[in-house]
């Protein structure tokens, strides 16, 4: 197992709303500008492998999706075919607020509405859009409201198992859930704040990998390290009820607000991707993306858990790759052939919309 690379650096940027911390990749050449938004509990820290990956060209890294673009212009004559490689991402990642470095809002608002304002807000500031929007677990729903309600912002969208509203009972959701419960919540949170951080850190990992073994141990020190620095900032509780509580009322939302409303607003081109071993969002809610974004490819990797841009950015990164080649040949061939180079399933050779990876 090779060494990893460090986290990428950093710094602060001053928005309206706040200051957050905002690591960049910058991309080997012209890059076209993307943005990665980390899950509950996460931080820009959980990008930097792909990032890595995405900031330099690799013309081996298309899948088949790719492949499958070119049997699609094909089949509706486009006289252009799209690269199987994808762009060079000039890439960032920020800490949501109160999440890694990036301090506490001063509102004490961690929903869903107020994430996504801290992401318009610094794609405005930065002044490049549309970019490419990348996000997982809670991260993914805030991408889809910032999609859904500010489309001139996004190129692409990229949701790897976003906590979009699923009721299903299951275990590990269930157990972060009850932090918002009166009481219990942070007196739990109390106690698990004196079990070590190496503990902590290995459980997490369980939950979030299907193989842990695929974590190198450097970035488990990584992370041992991270848990024992936010312990020490006195506010990680509050983050942590806040951030679920916000999670919990989309969940039980209704009406013309909810994030699947949002989801069949969202223009971009789509990629959705869950890990087939995921304990927290279950991959049964692609076939309903699938159904609900306007132009969605779901793909399901197998023997992967909800983090799956950490635990395998290679793969992940091929799928994106064919996915970006893709969608700029949906944008080239037209109107006429815009469902066909989109992915919607047809005899003539288009991607079906949900499918396992290769």
């Amino acid at each position: 197992m090779a060494d990893p690379i460090p986290p990428w650096p950093g710094e602060f940027v001053a928005l309206d709303i706040g200051d957050v911390f905002v690591r960049t990749a910058p991309a080997s050449g012209a890059g076209e500008p993307a943005l990665f938004v980390h899950g509950l509990g996460g931080s820009s820290r959980n990008w930097t492998d792909m990032m890595d990956l995405l900031s330099r060209p690799d013309e081996g890294a298309g899948d088949d999706i790719a492949a499958a673009s070119a049997r699609s212009a094909a089949s509706a004559g486009s006289a252009g075919s799209a690269g199987p490689a994808g762009p060079v991402l000039a890439s960032e990642a920020l800490d949501l607020p109160g999440f890694g470095y990036s301090p506490v809002p001063a509102s004490g608002d961690y929903s869903i509405d107020a994430c996504a304002a801290a992401v318009v807000a610094l794609i405005d500031k930065r002044g490049r859009w549309p970019v490419h929007l990348v996000g997982n677990s809670l991260g993914g729903a805030v991408c889809t409201r910032v999609a859904a309600r500010r489309p001139d912002l996004v190129r692409t969208l990229t949701l790897i198992s976003p906590a979009l509203p699923d009721l299903r009972p299951r275990l590990v959701p269930l157990r972060i859930a009850a932090v918002i419960l009166p009481g219990f919540g942070r007196r739990a949170l109390a106690r698990l704040e004196t079990t070590p951080a190496q503990e902590r850190t290995t459980q997490t990992i369980r939950d979030l990998f299907a193989d842990p073994t695929r974590m190198h141990p450097d970035r488990i020190r990584e992370e041992i390290d991270e848990v024992a620095r936010r312990d020490s900032l006195g506010y990680q509780s509050e983050v942590l009820i806040g951030s679920t509580r916000a999670l919990v009322t989309e969940y039980t939302r209704r009406g013309a607000r909810t994030l699947w409303r949002d989801a069949a607003k969202v223009t971009a081109p789509t990629l959705v991707i869950h890990g087939s071993h995921d304990r927290l969002v279950s991959p049964v809610t692609g076939a309903r993306a699938a159904r609900v974004f306007p132009s969605a490819h779901v793909v399901v990797l197998p023997r992967i858990g909800h983090v799956a841009m950490m635990e395998r950015p290679d793969l992940v990164t091929r799928v994106m790759r064919g996915f970006f080649a893709l969608a700029d040949l949906s944008r080239s061939a037209g109107p006429a052939h815009a469902g066909q180079a989109a992915g919607v399933g047809s005899a003539s050779g288009g991607l079906p919309r949900v499918r396992p990876a290769p």
